[in-house]
């Protein structure tokens, strides 16, 4: 029998950092043959992701342009992921969270007939625009999916409570996981960074970009800056995302502290080993919440909501906001309260043992009938 070939469709750098274990999972599974279509949506960092783990494209429709919309964006994105989805004789679309890659590729799968399986499925914060297009993306790619891998119990129920089959609701634990443990773990913490450690200063690692914050960057950025001058013991390091709008808003305020380092976005190889050697981490990202959480660090969410509620119920996630002076007296609490901060580290990690990439391979391999249904799937 021919294998089954399954296109793990995705376009930015946190999508593929969560896809390649799944890949290898994949490729390790009889009967199935993974293949990569790359939307190119965040060109520059998508291929410093896919370089640490060895991947390379099958095909590329290298959709990314200057100061990108988001309607552009999706215009460019669904024709031609339906065409090339049928060139690659796909089976199966894997795509990853809440992406507009995502989201696009799983409407062109759904016109061409194509299957579609959803990682990271079913999270939800309860506000529309909150992340935004996050929070509306997720939802619209959960109605035309056949599979849905939730990383929590919690994210299932979220897709019960919408009417979804249960018999394709799979939880697997989440993706990140087995990626941040797999590259934290053999990748070093780059020199420099290792000696401000060795010199006992601490790190905190920042990261700040999402679009429903933008509007109040400045000020956001501002408040970083003075709880960094309030901690001059402490190193910053800030991976600016390549967005000018972000480039725009957060140099002016922190280029001039000295503790505050802004750097260029950075390689998965240097961002795990970097968040394992932290002792917190200020972040309105998605995925470092659960990495955070996977590596023991405390994570300061800088958002007014969050899609990850099992962070906050285990404590190892606190909401921190994007008002300026809740966020100013939240990171600078954490960062003058060592005890609090030990509590949060020792936390039991909420987001899985490392396994979920090769749950969602025999789920998968299930669905073609290449495998018995496991008693103790949910």
């Amino acid at each position: 029998m021919t294998d089954r070939t399954i296109v793990l469709a995705f376009g930015t750098r946190p999508e593929a950092t969560k896809m390649a274990p799944v890949y290898r999972a994949i490729e390790t599974t009889p009967g199935l043959r993974p293949m990569i279509l790359s939307t190119g949506q965040q060109r520059q960092m998508l291929d410093g992701a896919l370089n640490v783990f060895g991947l390379t494209p099958d095909r590329d429709l290298n959709v990314m342009t200057d100061r990108q919309t988001l309607a552009g964006l999706t215009a460019r994105i669904v024709p031609e992921a339906g065409k090339t989805l049928k060139e690659m004789g796909a089976d199966m679309v894997l795509v990853h969270g809440d992406t507009t890659t995502s989201f696009c590729v799983a409407l062109s799968a759904f016109y061409e007939g194509i299957p579609v399986g959803h990682v990271e499925a079913g999270l939800r914060s309860g506000s529309l625009r909150e992340p935004f297009p996050e929070e509306a993306n997720r939802r619209l790619t959960g109605v035309l999916t056949t599979l849905d891998f939730s990383p929590t119990s919690g994210s299932r129920a979220n897709l019960l409570r919408e009417g979804k089959d249960g018999g394709g609701i799979f939880v697997t634990g989440q993706t990140a996981v087995d990626a941040v443990r797999e590259v934290a773990g053999r990748v070093p913490l780059r020199p420099e960074w290792q000696a401000r450690v060795d010199a006992g200063q601490r790190l905190v690692t920042v990261t700040m970009h999402r679009r429903e914050n933008q509007p109040m960057m400045r000020e956001m950025a501002a408040a970083l800056g003075r709880v960094a001058a309030a901690h001059p013991d402490t190193h910053f390091i800030y991976p600016v995302h390549l967005s000018p709008a972000v480039q725009e808003a957060v140099r002016p305020a922190l280029e001039p502290v000295p503790n505050f380092e802004l750097t260029e976005p950075l390689d998965y190889s240097d961002m795990a080993p970097l968040m394992a050697a932290s002792v917190l981490l200020a972040t309105d990202s998605g995925g470092l919440q659960e990495e955070g959480a996977a590596l023991g660090v405390p994570v300061a969410v800088l958002r007014n909501v969050t899609e990850r509620p099992e962070g906050l119920e285990a404590g190892v996630l606190t909401l921190a906001g994007n008002d300026p002076e809740r966020l100013e007296a939240v990171l600078g609490g954490l960062l003058s309260d060592p005890a609090t901060l030990d509590v949060m580290r020792r936390t039991r990690n909420p987001y899985g043992d490392g396994q979920a990439s090769r749950r969602i391979a025999q789920a998968i391999a299930w669905h073609f009938g290449l495998v018995d249904r496991p008693a103790d799937w949910s």
